[in-house]
């Protein structure tokens, strides 16, 4: 890429340099504020695995404990996975489940929080991307054919950028985060 073309492409990604080499953001100019995202994704499998794990008949174990675990682990590691993530003390990691075994399917929806100076949705997309493997690992003995899917940002709060939140538009100035602890379907709190 010619160095003039680079400039160009790095004017418009905060983590190119002005060569189009990749580079972590200095954020030590931002200013600290409290910071929550939420991501969902989405295991699809077959009606009779979802009994097994509601019923607790995975022979490798309590499946949901250990998506959970896997889950805040990978919050807390995120940085590890992603190379230019800057690592973040959290202060909170929720994951919650919500089993439809009519549909043969597992939501997952993770919910994080800091008070810092970059946001937390990659933290967010990692926890309930390990939640998901971690379901498919444990129960990939009764159906191989499992898929991952719709991992996703629902919400975002807080810096300077303000609230997203999916299906709203871009950005919501003003929302009210969802309560700690809250579940897939729970309404915003107040």
């Amino acid at each position: 890429m010619a160095r003039e073309e680079a400039k160009g492409v790095a004017s418009e990604f905060t983590h190119l340099n002005d060569q189009g080499l990749p580079r972590m953001v200095d954020v030590g100019d931002k200013e600290e504020t409290h910071r929550e995202a939420v991501a969902r994704g989405r295991v699809c499998t077959t009606a009779a695995v979802v009994a097994a794990i509601r019923e607790g008949r995975v022979k490798k174990g309590a499946v949901l404990p250990v998506a959970q675990v896997a889950g805040i682990m990978a919050a807390k590691r995120t940085a590890d996975w992603i190379p230019l993530c800057h690592p973040l003390p959290l202060t909170g990691v929720d994951m919650a489940f919500e089993l439809d075994e009519e549909r043969g399917i597992i939501d997952i929806e993770a919910r994080v929080r800091t008070r810092g100076r970059t946001g937390v949705e990659m933290e967010a997309l990692a926890a309930v991307a390990a939640a998901a493997l971690t379901l498919y690992d444990m129960c990939k003995a009764l159906d191989r054919s499992m898929t991952i899917s719709d991992i996703r940002l629902e919400e975002k709060r807080g810096g300077k950028g303000g609230a997203f939140v999916r299906g709203t538009g871009a950005r919501v100035q003003g929302d009210s985060p969802r309560a700690p602890g809250a579940g897939l379907s729970d309404p915003p709190g107040p």
